[in-house]
């Protein structure tokens, strides 16, 4: 197959996906919306469609001047984006992104008829999906439903939710990383007796990496996390979505209680925001605010981690969710209801209101205190993982599902003549 892909090249997720069909030998070609060097895909052939705010966020050159300034910006930008003036900064900076959108699709369609593929994956909604859909490939148009594409931008911009519902009607399949969104996406006009499919967005999880618990505390050392300490981890970062002021605040309350108790926050050193709450609260003793790791270093922090956390209010299915349960890490989540499609509260994980702080401090307190409960979650949920988002599986699945769009997208042409 000739697919091409528009997607954010620099996404791991979208990487894990696209990498698995170029590994097939198939023709892959990758549009990436944001700044993407040539050689992040090798074998495939990338090109470039990029706004202008992507551009200022891009790829970075080391050791110049120009470098520490970006460096002052980021944390800048790091501050406005999680302070008082979050919900504005989040605003406008999704205006900026979609103010391009017709120049850039109208670019994507002069890729595509240069290309000419089999078949388009724009691998999420907003804004891929969306320019996708206006470029009006001849190709069938996959677009993929991520994490919050419906549950947050498409309700709270009435453009944007706009543009959703026309993509939605134009699109010929669809991919959901959960159920959920894929009976949203009947409701913003997608066609139920389309092509559908519902698996995990990154593609599954390589159980080979994401092994089970073992002794390994080459991570502890790394970052003075005593052997033997619990630990308590988030991974999600900073996301507007997500409610690291729950997260930190419940790290507060369950210290209090069990001392020994230790968090870490991925993707958080340095950041203004972690800084100031865990000096605020008083627990610069006990978290750990860690640098953005490899997929191999997130293998071996959830291996040696007892809990982790995801207090998120909006989420389809969390990535670093199902690397946790494939670890056997015990997950303490926010109570919507994509988890819900993965997570029995108090079976295989404990499922709490993401504003909840006492909730996620109780929580955490039980889940360290009750080591059958772990064991015993960590055992069904690396079968669930094995059952349902397994990488190999998964992306057969999806090989599949691409070869029967472009069948029923050539038999619908067929007939139409």
């Amino acid at each position: 197959m000739r697919i091409c892909f528009i997607a954010d090249g620099r996404s791991p997720i979208a990487k894990n996906w696209i990498e698995y069909f170029v590994r097939r030998s198939h023709d892959v070609y990758v549009i990436s919306t944001y700044p993407c060097a040539e050689d992040s895909y090798r074998g495939a052939s990338v090109r470039e469609v990029t706004s202008g705010l992507a551009r200022s966020t891009g790829v970075q050159t080391a050791g110049t001047s120009k470098t520490q300034g970006r460096a002052f910006l980021q944390h800048l930008t790091a501050e406005v984006r999680t302070g008082r003036l979050a919900g504005v900064t989040f605003t406008i900076q999704h205006w900026i992104e979609r103010s391009g959108v017709g120049k850039r699709s109208m670019a994507i369609r002069d890729n595509l008829l240069q290309i000419k593929p089999d078949i388009v994956h724009a691998m999420r909604l907003p804004f891929e999906g969306i320019m996708a859909s206006l470029a009006d490939p001849s190709a069938p148009l996959l677009i993929s439903i991520w994490g919050n594409d419906l549950t947050l931008f498409a309700r709270q911009f009435p453009l944007t939710s706009r543009q959703t519902r026309r993509a939605l009607k134009r699109t010929d399949a669809l991919h959901c990383d959960c159920e959920r969104d894929l009976k949203l996406a009947a409701q913003f006009g997608f066609d139920e007796h389309k092509p559908s499919i519902v698996l995990p967005g990154g593609g599954g999880i390589q159980m080979d990496v994401f092994r089970e618990r073992h002794a390994d505390t080459t991570l502890r050392r790394r970052f003075e996390i005593p052997d033997g300490a619990p630990l308590v981890c988030n991974l999600r970062g900073f996301r507007a979505y997500v409610r690291n002021d729950t997260f930190f605040r419940s790290a507060a309350l369950a210290t209090k209680k069990r001392p020994d108790v230790l968090f870490a926050a991925v993707g958080m050193q340095g950041h203004p925001a972690a800084e100031r709450w865990i000096s605020n609260l008083g627990i610069r003793q006990k978290v750990r605010l860690l640098p953005m790791l490899s997929r191999t270093e997130m293998a071996m922090l959830l291996q040696t981690c007892d809990v982790i956390v995801s207090p998120s209010e909006h989420d389809g299915t969390p990535n670093t969710l199902l690397e946790s349960m494939a670890a056997g890490a015990f997950p303490i989540a926010g109570n919507i209801e994509s988890v819900r499609e993965w997570i029995m509260d108090g079976v295989n994980g404990i499922l709490c209101d993401p504003s909840d702080a006492e909730g996620f401090a109780k929580a955490i307190l039980n889940a360290i205190a009750d080591y059958s409960l772990r064991h015993s979650a960590a055992i069904k949920n690396r079968q669930l993982i094995m059952d349902r988002a397994e990488y190999s599986s998964t992306m057969d699945k999806a090989e599949r599902f691409y070869q029967r769009v472009i069948w029923v997208s050539k038999k619908s042409y067929s007939s139409a003549l």
